[in-house]
């Protein structure tokens, strides 16, 4: 991505559609999103989406080469959600932890915050409704030096985050709707 940040984010900002979403902490050093989804499927199912379908619900204008068909998630300790395309590679997080049918945390900077130099820790959790579906709530903590005041992205990123868990929400529906 060649644009400047300013930029960038207002593209961002301008692309993201509303979710239910929280940003749970915001500080000049750092924040704390919170999205949720429930959706009619089991676990199982979500997972299976989650970590094999990335590049079915993942939106293409938030990656780096506009196709999200080049991600991946490689759901084991030390894997890669990464995009690909040719020569040109990014590795977007790094899976540290994973429960299959109930957590994924994995850990870097997203987007233009990777080139920021900041680091986060965003998990997918995967909890059982008493209806048989399953609720997925995507968490993200993002914090480090930045000359920046962080906590004037908190409410772009959540609206990303948003847009992203939406997308997975709605592969899972099969209603093509965030």
């Amino acid at each position: 991505m060649k644009s400047s940040l300013p930029g960038l984010l207002a593209i961002l900002l301008a692309a993201c559609l509303p979710a239910r979403a929280a940003v749970l902490e915001a500080t000049p050093s750092g924040f704390t999103l919170e999205n949720q989804q429930d959706v009619p499927v089991d676990a199982d199912a979500a997972w299976k989406a989650l970590v094999q379908d990335v590049g079915q619900w993942w939106p293409s204008d938030h990656t780096w080469w506009g196709d999200s068909a080049r991600l991946s998630i490689d759901p084991r300790a030390g894997g890669c959600f990464c995009e690909v395309n040719g020569g040109q590679q990014a590795r977007h997080l790094e899976v540290v932890f994973v429960d299959p049918g109930r957590t994924l945390r994995m850990s870097g900077g997203l987007g233009p915050l990777q080139g920021m130099g900041l680091q986060g820790v965003l998990e997918f959790r995967l909890a059982p409704l008493e209806s048989g579906g399953t609720r997925i709530t995507l968490w993200y903590r993002v914090g480090g030096y930045t000359p920046d005041d962080l906590s004037a992205f908190a409410p772009i990123v959540d609206r990303v985050q948003g847009l992203q868990l939406g997308g997975l929400a709605a592969h899972l529906r099969g209603d093509g709707e965030g």
